[in-house]
């Protein structure tokens, strides 16, 4: 008994911390570790809790400040194009100095359909209005609110506009492609016309001004039945419109002395 007590001394300290390794394995096994991850955010948590919060703080300061930065220059380039928009508008005729507006919605199912304004009725806009933005026409007002105004695209597939080309004054139709690029059906069967040649509204047009620069043409199909066309690269960043100006629709004294075929020069469904 007295042997038994005495290696009992000796061994159950060994035995009890090989127990104790063995049931932490098996604890370890059964637990996949979590029970070590407890324990040591149990332990840390306090030194997180006094750590976080300045670090936090200091994350949100930086995020603010990138976003009130992020809106410092924003609202610099809106004010920029402002500037240059007003400048630009104050240069017109009172008689026909233009509204400005901003392009207010877009739907992605029709990008190159049509925008809406934030500005309609109330600032003077009508349906029929011409629209144009830096390199030219972009579209026409389709409806209007009191304050706000739809524009039917030049890039829509329902748009169909008079041009001429600049260079040697033959005349087409241009005709929307849902894309930056457009389509033009000539009237003649060979046009005189090459890539690169600027494409302007014409002097037929019953809807828009003539002399609006709407494009270049950037390929040529002669061989087209039943009429030659052409692919003319759009001038207008109708991509990613942003400021516009919305001017009176023509008074086109010269419609009365446009014979029939040459009043069919622009349609729309």
């Amino acid at each position: 008994m007295f042997t038994a007590r005495r290696w009992w001394e000796r061994r159950g300290l060994q035995i009890g911390l090989l127990g104790l390794v063995v049931g932490s394995a098996w604890v370890l096994r059964q637990t996949q570790g979590a029970i070590l991850l407890e324990i040591y955010q149990g332990v840390t948590r306090p030194i997180q809790m006094l750590q976080t919060p300045p670090v936090q703080e200091e994350r949100l300061r930086d995020a603010r400040f990138l976003e009130l930065q992020t809106q410092l220059v924003e609202l610099e380039s809106q004010n920029k194009k402002l500037k240059e928009l007003l400048g630009y508008v104050e240069k017109e005729p009172l008689s026909s100095r233009p509204i400005p507006a901003r392009v207010m919605a877009r739907s992605a199912d029709n990008w190159w359909q049509q925008v809406t304004l934030n500005r309609g009725s109330l600032a003077g806009i009508q349906e029929g209005y011409v629209v144009k933005a830096d390199g030219g026409l972009v579209g026409l007002v389709e409806s209007v609110t009191p304050n706000t105004s739809r524009v039917l695209l030049i890039s829509d597939l329902k748009s169909q506009v008079g041009v001429t080309v600049s260079r040697t004054g033959a005349k087409g139709v241009l005709r929307g492609d849902s894309s930056a690029e457009a389509v033009l059906e000539f009237y003649e069967k060979v046009p005189n016309v090459k890539p690169g040649d600027f494409v302007a509204t014409s002097t037929y047009s019953q809807k828009f001004p003539s002399g609006l620069a709407v494009g270049r043409v950037k390929s040529l199909d002669l061989k087209k039945l039943p009429a030659s066309v052409a692919k003319v690269e759009l001038f207008p960043p109708i991509r990613s419109l942003d400021w516009v100006t919305v001017y009176p629709k023509p008074e086109n004294p010269q419609s009365e002395n446009i014979g029939s075929a040459n009043q069919q020069l622009e349609t729309s469904n």
